[in-house]
């Protein structure tokens, strides 16, 4: 359904220490690194899309958080979940709602939610049991 979620980051050096050990968390690879441009995406797998980017916004304007924008990021099992959020946490994101199964959405929807350094809210989400 998605080709790409492209994320704007002020600082980007800060955005990079950031994503890469929160995307290592959920096993997602990364697919590049330009600091010249400066730019960083990572791939699904088994394919190379969705993409999942961050960056200086295009326009060159300072980037913003959207109000009501979040990207969630799907993790396998409720363990995952938590360890992203740790993660997170521990690079400077800021928590926005801890690990916990939320059944307002479905009886086995587990998230947790933060924002990066730049206030952009994203969320890690794991949709099956705890088996």
């Amino acid at each position: 359904m998605f080709s790409h979620v492209f994320v704007g980051v002020g600082d980007f050096d800060r955005a990079l220490a950031f994503y890469e050990p929160l995307m290592a968390s959920l096993g997602i690879e990364a697919r590049f690194c330009e600091r010249s441009r400066p730019w960083a995406g990572w791939q699904s797998s088994p394919g190379p899309r969705p993409l999942f980017l961050i960056g200086k916004p295009y326009d060159r304007l300072a980037a913003s958080p959207g109000n009501g924008n979040m990207v969630a990021f799907l993790a396998q099992t409720r363990a995952i979940v938590d360890q992203a959020f740790r993660v997170a946490l521990a690079h400077g994101g800021v928590p926005e709602g801890p690990p916990g199964v939320r059944p307002q959405y479905h009886e086995n929807y587990y998230g947790a939610y933060f924002r990066d350094p730049d206030a952009n809210k994203l969320c890690v989400v794991c949709h099956a049991g705890p088996f």
